[in-house]
C-alpha cells in the first residue's frame, strides 16, 4: 500500500456560507492546502503542505475561491513552525503552524478559530466527525472552487493499523465512511464536536473515492504542548 498526501472531499456537499469561519485556504499563487485558523495569528495545517518549499500565502474567510473579493483576504506567512519530528518519509509528526505576519480581524459567524482538544484527549472509534475542504472531487478530478464537506466515523487505531501496517502511530487518527478527503485537502481540520481533533494527512494512493483503507490525520492532542508553546511564545 502506498500513502498518498496532497490530498476534495469524495461524496461530500457545498459547505453553508460561513458554516465553518476557521476554514482558511492554503495557497502558493493557488491553492495548494486546506487549514484552519487556531488564534487571530495562528493557522494550523500539514507539513507536508511546505514539502516543495517556497512562500505560502492564506485566505481566509472565503467559501468560494474563485471570487474576486476572496483576494482581499490573503495574508501573508510572516513564520513556518515545521514539527521538529516531522519524516516526509512516514509522515509522522505531520503538522505545522504558520504565524501570519499580521493579525486576522475576526468576525463573529465568518472569521474565527476554532477550539482544540485537551492534551491526550483520544476521539472514540465510531464517533461521528467531518472533514472539509476545496480539494479534488475525485481521484485525479477538477478541484472545486466551493468549500465542500463530508460526514465521517473515527475508525479504531488498532485496527487502522491492520490494514495499513506500522506506518499508523499514536499520533495518527483514522476515518472512513462512504466519503473522505482527495488531493487538494491536505491540512484541513477532522472537526469532531465542534473541535479540530486532527489534520488531514494522508490517504490511499490513486484511490480517493473507495480507497480500501481508511483515511489518516495527524492526532491533534499528542502534540499539545508543542502548539501552545508557538501560540503563547509568539504574541
Amino acid at each position: 500500500l502506498s500513502a498518498h498526501v496532497d490530498v476534495g472531499i469524495i461524496n461530500g456537499t457545498i459547505a453553508k456560507p460561513h458554516s465553518r469561519p476557521y476554514m482558511v485556504s492554503v495557497q502558493k499563487r493557488h491553492h495548494v492546502c486546506g487549514g484552519f485558523l487556531v488564534g487571530d495569528s495562528f493557522v494550523m495545517t500539514a507539513a507536508h503542505c511546505w514539502d516543495m518549499g517556497g512562500e505560502l500565502t492564506v485566505v481566509v474567510g472565503y467559501q468560494d475561491l474563485s471570487s474576486r473579493e476572496s483576494c482581499t483576504g490573503r495574508m501573508t506567512v510572516k513564520r513556518y513552525h515545521v514539527h521538529p519530528g516531522y519524516d516526509s518519509s512516514t509522515l509522522e509528526n505531520d503538522i505545522m503552524i504558520l504565524q501570519l505576519d499580521q493579525k486576522v480581524k475576526l468576525i463573529p459567524n465568518a472569521v474565527q478559530p476554532i477550539p482544540l482538544p485537551r492534551r491526550n484527549e483520544d476521539v472514540a472509534a465510531r464517533s461521528r466527525c467531518s472533514v472539509a475542504g476545496w480539494g479534488r472531487i475525485s481521484t485525479n478530478g477538477p478541484i472545486s472552487s466551493r468549500l465542500r464537506e463530508a460526514n465521517v466515523q473515527i475508525f479504531d487505531r488498532e485496527q487502522c493499523r491492520q490494514r495499513w501496517g506500522e506506518l499508523i502511530t499514536d499520533h495518527m487518527l483514522c476515518a472512513s465512511g462512504g466519503a473522505g478527503f482527495c488531493q487538494g485537502d491536505s491540512g484541513g481540520p477532522l472537526v469532531c464536536g465542534g473541535k479540530a481533533v486532527g489534520v488531514v494527512s494522508f490517504n490511499q494512493k490513486g484511490n480517493c473515492d473507495k480507497p480500501i483503507v481508511p483515511n489518516v490525520y495527524t492526532n491533534i492532542s499528542s502534540f499539545l504542548p508543542w502548539i501552545n508553546a508557538i501560540i503563547e511564545g509568539n504574541p
